[in-house]
């Protein structure tokens, strides 16, 4: 079994670059002073109540994990929206179909480059946030799951970004494109929710003063799943359950009115995870589709008139 020659060559190519250390070192050094801070504002404490609040290094694993989530989000369309379309602006992306390498190996040579970022910037946030480990609290399976959690949002939202690069010619429409898509996966889907949930209270709302505790029947209904295919909600999910927060937060199942449990919402963070990756697979399918060579595709333009031109009697 060969060696993905896109995946090794976007690793040399990635090497040669500063980007990527750059990234790395913005953001560790938030990560870092994050951490400072923390421990500084626990010993200040210690001086002046002489008692040690072991939660500060659970909330520091907390916004430790907000911050990595944040980047993944925001980094992956930007690494991933100009792989495809670059190279088509570049004019090297015929010449590379046309050798022996194929769309699949395209596609996953450029997922494989951008997971491989991200997986580097996992592994050098972990000294951060095995700080927990200290004085317990968090697991080693815990951040195990956390990590795996992040790697399958990475790789959610590097497909959108594949996908739109494959299908768009020029690398800023690609881009403004992964982030509307992102935008309507993380924003969209608790908007729509928001929205049914309040023309709900508002039809029911001349029979409340009637009918004591109709508000809690009222719920969102069956547009409660688009939230599955959040990988917020999903975090949000994650970070409930290893803080212990069950008493203190509701549930995402429970966000929009309350319903019967069923065994989605008991498993919502495996049967979200299950979602977003299978949704991550079609993306990719349509990226190598596009990339696939003999498919049917609308000529440009600039090959028509060079074929009417051939056409002209001499």
């Amino acid at each position: 079994m060969r060696a993905n020659p896109i995946y090794k060559r976007e690793r040399t190519v990635g090497s040669r670059s500063i980007r990527l250390p750059m990234i790395l070192t913005v953001f560790n050094s938030i990560l870092a002073l994050v951490a400072l801070l923390n421990m500084y504002s626990m010993v200040s404490q210690v001086e002046v109540t002489a008692e040690i609040q072991y939660s500060a290094f659970m909330e520091l694993y907390t916004f430790g994990a907000m911050i990595v989530f944040a980047m993944i989000l925001f980094i992956m369309p930007a690494l991933t929206a100009g792989s495809i379309s670059g190279e088509r602006e570049r004019q090297t992306l015929d010449l590379l179909l046309s050798t022996q390498v194929t769309g699949l190996e395209v596609a996953a040579g450029k997922l494989m480059a951008s997971m491989y970022n991200v997986l580097l910037l996992l592994i050098s946030s972990l000294p951060v946030m095995a700080l927990s480990f200290v004085y317990g609290g968090i697991g080693l399976w815990d951040l195990a799951f956390l990590i795996l959690s992040f790697l399958a949002s990475a790789l959610f939202t590097a497909s959108i970004g594949i996908c739109f690069s494959a299908l768009c010619r020029r690398t800023t429409m690609a881009t403004a494109l992964s982030y509307g898509m992102l935008v309507l996966f993380v924003v969209g889907t608790y908007a729509v929710n928001q929205f049914i949930w309040s023309m709900a209270n508002m039809e029911m709302t001349g029979y409340a003063n009637q009918i004591g505790g109709i508000g809690s029947q009222v719920n969102s209904g069956g547009f409660l799943y688009l939230l599955l295919l959040n990988p917020a909600v999903t975090f949000y999910e994650i970070i409930r359950g290893q803080m212990g927060w069950q008493e203190t937060m509701t549930s995402a199942a429970q966000w929009f009115g309350s319903r019967p449990s069923n065994l989605v919402l008991e498993a919502w963070v495996p049967v979200s995870v299950i979602l977003q990756v299978a949704l991550a697979g079609l993306f990719l399918a349509a990226a190598v589709w596009r990339l696939s060579p003999g498919l049917p595709r609308r000529r440009r333009s600039g090959e028509k008139k060079e074929e009417s031109q051939g056409k002209q009697p001499v």
